[in-house]
């Protein structure tokens, strides 16, 4: 965004044209088009997808580097922080539809299409019928045993270190939230920095688990709807964890750089926001698919 004229504490900021959006949608038509091309083994696919990837982190360091020039120079007034904020809470509630649709396709798959493929209600000829003898207990890979046999990943070894290091890395960000509201810029520092270390190591922990899952457990995403299901809640969920921890590190080094006060950090707040969320997101995960 360019620079905008100096304009009145009550006028609401609006930034001149900006060549960032057209350039990310170049970008990302880019990188999606390499991937199509990807997948379908063409020989240009893969370096397309390379190109457009570089493409969109150049959009988001120039983009973003905009708008943090125009946050430090004090361009944004009340009004802004207050949009800032109803954007925050509707993006994060539109994450909470997105993940409520897939707890509700675990729900579905569970408690109403397996127990009718198992003769409840009115799938009782169904199940005489076509899967006679299909018991209609979960985990499962459906009545054809898509996919073989396997295993399931125990709640209590990997899952339960992770839910562990994701509850710490939440005390520790309120730890940091709290000193930069005191205005202790080490204690800021350290609080933040152990919860991008604690993201980091959720992500490796989980790799670990995915590795060990396919190799040894033979639990992959084509073993039935139990596979299919397990690999999209906690996949996405990782996906965004990732995100998080970008983000946190982000913010860590504007913190370095002095950017954010004890009364002007909604930055700050917005990358908690997001966190929180993920950790009570990761909390369904693991009662509703690791434990029971």
């Amino acid at each position: 965004m360019a620079q905008a004229q100096a304009q009145s504490p009550e006028a609401y900021f609006v930034p001149h044209h900006s060549r960032w959006p057209i350039l990310g949608s170049v970008a990302l038509f880019v990188m999606m088009t390499g991937a199509g091309a990807w997948l379908n083994q063409t020989s240009w696919g893969r370096w397309t997808f390379i190109v457009g990837v570089v493409l969109m982190i150049a959009v988001f360091f120039g983009w973003f580097g905009d708008v943090i020039r125009e946050s430090v120079s004090g361009k944004y007034n009340r009004q802004v922080d207050v949009s800032f904020r109803m954007g925050m809470i509707w993006f994060i509630f539109s994450e909470v539809m997105f993940f409520g649709a897939f707890f509700g396709a675990l729900f579905y798959a569970r408690q109403l299409s397996l127990q009718w493929l198992g003769g409840a209600g009115d799938g009782m000829m169904t199940n005489a019928l076509l899967w006679d003898g299909f018991s209609a207990a979960w985990p499962s890979n459906g009545p054809g045993a898509v996919g073989g046999a396997y295993q399931t990943v125990p709640a209590w070894g990997l899952p339960l270190v992770n839910t562990l290091i994701l509850l710490t890395s939440g005390v520790t960000l309120t730890a940091a939230h709290h000193a930069l509201k005191a205005g202790r810029r080490t204690a800021l520092l350290v609080g933040l920095g152990l919860t991008v270390l604690l993201g980091c190591l959720f992500l490796f922990f989980q790799a670990e688990e995915y590795m060990h899952a396919y190799s040894e457990l033979n639990l992959t995403m084509g073993s039935g709807i139990y596979g299919s299901t397990f690999y999209l809640l906690t996949g996405f969920h990782g996906a965004h964890v990732t995100l998080g921890t970008i983000m946190l590190a982000v913010i860590w080094f504007r913190c370095l750089k002095g950017h954010f006060t004890k009364d002007d950090h909604f930055g700050f707040e917005a990358v908690a926001w997001y966190w929180h969320f993920v950790d009570v997101v990761w909390l369904m995960l693991f009662i509703f698919v690791y434990v029971l």
